[in-house]
């Protein structure tokens, strides 16, 4: 059950900024969910690697580099994704700041 809703969350939170932020755009739900899929997939494969190699920059930062991790693997996914767009990497950082803030108020970890 927290797989469903950790996805459902995370899907509404695209679509959302989908609708409200410049940058970011997502064609349909059906998109959105499957911009969720493959974030939540790159999430478990690839961003543990980018992890272990960024470790000592996210030392220095006391943890805030893994918020440019986390746009790094929203900008990822328009490559994948064909309903899905942004525009650069600030609209994926701001996107990352609040899908992280939403998943925090769930009780959803990253």
């Amino acid at each position: 059950m927290g797989i469903i809703l950790n996805l459902a969350v995370t899907t509404a939170t695209i679509f959302l900024l989908a609708e409200y932020m410049t940058g970011i755009s997502v064609a349909s739900w059906k998109a959105a969910l499957f911009v969720a899929v493959v974030l939540g997939v790159l999430n478990i494969t690839v961003r543990p690697i980018l992890y272990l190699i960024t470790l000592p920059v996210t030392l220095i930062t006391f943890g805030l580099f893994t918020y440019v991790l986390n746009a790094f693997m929203i900008m990822l996914v328009p490559y994948v994704v064909s309903g899905f767009y942004v525009a650069g990497f600030l609209p994926a950082l701001i996107a990352a700041l609040i899908i992280t803030l939403v998943q925090a108020v769930f009780g959803m970890d990253d």
